[in-house]
C-alpha cells in the first residue's frame, strides 16, 4: 500500500483577499513633484467611518502599513509615498525637513479635499512629521494617532552611540561615488541586519514575510542626498518636543520591546500629552505594523469610537 505523499504546507496569508477590491491607486502633481498615493476604500461605510491619513516611517513606504489598513475595512484609509519615497519623487525643491514634510501634508490634504475630520496617524518618523505639523496647524485634523512613536531625542541615551554610528553610514554613502554610495545604501546585507534587530517574533513564517517586505521596498528611495536630508531629519526632532502643543485627543500604540522608541521614553510622552491614551502590545518592538497589526487596529477603533467625528 502507497503512502499518499505529504503535500507542503501553504505559505500563510498575511492580507486578505479583500484588501485588492478597496484598494485604488493614484497620484498627484504638487509644487512640481509626482506624489503617489493609495486609498483603500470601506468595504461598508457606516457611523462609524472615518478618514484616516496615514504617514508611513523612514525608509518606508505605503506598503509598509497595509496589514494595518486590512484589519480596519470600515475605515477609509489614505496612504502616499512621501515624496523621496516609494513611487513618489523627491520634493523639487527644498530640504527634506521635518517642516517640509509638513507643508507637503497640508497641501495634500488640501488637494484631496481632506477636512478637520481626519484622523491622522504616522509610524515612526511619521510620527514626528505628523506631530510636529498637528502642533503647527491646531484644527487641521482630529484625532492623532501615533505607532511607535520616537519620543524622545535620538541622539541621546544609550542609542545615542548607534544613531551617530548611522548618520556617519549615511553620510559616506552619500559621499561616496554613486555606484559604490547606492551600493552601500541597497546592501541586501545590511538591509537584512535592520529587519532582523527590529523583528521580535519567533514565527518563522512571519519573520520571512517582514524580511521579504524590507528587501522588496526598504530601498525604494529617490536618490542619496534626499535620503540623507530624510534621515537626519528623522534623527533631529521627536514627538515629546511638542507634546504639550498636541491639544487634540492622541493615541500613542508602542511596543513592549521597542529597542528605537523605548517605553520607558512612551510613558514619559504620555504624561507630557494634554489628552493622550497609550496602549502597549506585549511581545514586540518597532514593527508593530507588521508584527501585530490586529491589536493595533484594534486599539485604534476603540479610540475612533471613544473620539467620533
Amino acid at each position: 500500500m502507497k503512502t499518499a505523499a505529504r503535500q507542503p504546507s501553504a505559505a500563510p496569508a498575511y492580507f486578505s483577499t479583500g484588501l485588492a477590491a478597496r484598494t485604488h491607486a493614484a497620484h498627484i502633481e504638487l509644487d512640481g513633484s509626482r506624489v503617489a498615493y493609495w486609498t483603500y476604500e470601506p468595504v461598508r461605510v457606516t457611523a462609524e467611518t472615518r478618514t484616516i491619513l496615514v504617514i508611513h516611517g523612514f525608509r518606508g513606504d505605503h506598503h509598509g502599513l497595509l496589514r494595518v489598513a486590512d484589519q480596519l475595512p470600515e475605515m477609509r484609509i489614505i496612504m502616499p509615498d512621501l515624496p523621496g519615497f516609494g513611487s513618489s519623487a523627491a520634493f523639487a525643491a527644498g530640504q527634506h525637513s521635518v517642516s517640509q514634510y509638513g507643508d507637503f501634508i497640508s497641501s495634500f490634504m488640501a488637494a484631496l479635499g481632506l477636512g478637520p475630520d481626519t484622523v491622522l496617524l504616522g509610524h515612526s518618523f511619521g510620527s514626528i512629521i505628523a506631530s510636529h505639523f498637528v502642533a503647527a496647524h491646531p484644527g487641521t485634523v482630529t484625532p492623532l494617532i501615533l505607532i511607535n512613536p520616537i519620543a524622545a531625542p535620538a541622539l541621546e541615551g544609550p542609542k545615542g552611540l548607534m544613531t551617530k554610528l548611522a548618520v556617519l553610514y549615511y553620510r559616506l554613502a552619500a559621499r561616496l561615488p554613486r555606484t559604490l554610495g547606492l551600493a552601500l545604501l541597497r546592501s541586501p546585507l545590511i538591509v537584512r541586519v535592520m529587519s532582523e534587530t527590529m523583528a521580535k517574533t519567533a514565527d518563522k513564517d512571519l519573520r520571512r514575510f517582514i524580511h521579504g517586505q524590507h528587501h522588496a521596498y526598504f530601498s525604494s528611495f529617490a536618490d542619496r542626498e534626499s535620503l540623507l536630508q530624510a534621515f537626519t531629519a528623522s534623527v533631529s526632532a521627536h514627538v515629546a518636543e511638542v507634546a504639550e502643543k498636541l491639544t487634540l485627543p492622541v493615541l500613542l500604540v508602542a511596543g513592549e520591546k521597542d529597542e528605537i522608541a523605548t517605553l520607558p521614553d512612551q510613558h514619559v510622552l504620555a504624561g507630557l500629552l494634554p489628552d493622550g491614551e497609550l496602549k502597549v502590545i506585549a511581545g514586540v518592538g518597532h514593527l508593530i505594523h507588521y508584527e501585530t497589526p490586529a491589536p493595533a487596529a484594534g486599539f485604534i477603533r476603540s479610540f475612533l469610537k471613544d473620539h467620533p467625528a
